[in-house]
């Protein structure tokens, strides 16, 4: 689930069972409107979820163009370790979703 703020900030959150090995913390991040699109960018931090030990972070960059209470876009994520270097990605995927409203 992404929360998309007036103020340009965002969070992201996930399922805390999504990964048995380790535990991703909701991300943050910020968003700009680039013309038709939505462009930004949120940071996750990883750990171990037995020795609860720093992992490293992920970064995810988007563009998204919104259409009503849809979106569709691009992301691509990358991946960092514990020192600080690039430890995978880019890896790039689709992305589409719709706004949580009242019935």
């Amino acid at each position: 689930m992404y929360v998309f703020n007036a103020d340009g900030t965002m969070q992201q959150a996930n399922p805390d069972a999504g990964d048995a090995k380790t535990s991703d913390s909701d991300g943050k991040g910020i968003w700009v409107v680039a013309g038709d699109r939505i462009k930004g960018k949120w940071v996750e931090i990883t750990a171990d979820r037995t020795s609860h030990k720093y992992l490293g972070r992920t970064e995810i960059s988007f563009d998204l163009k919104v259409d009503g209470d849809h979106f569709a876009g691009v992301e691509s994520v990358l991946s960092y370790g514990v020192d600080g270097r690039l430890a995978g990605g880019p890896y790039p995927s689709t992305l589409t979703g719709s706004r949580v409203t009242l019935p």
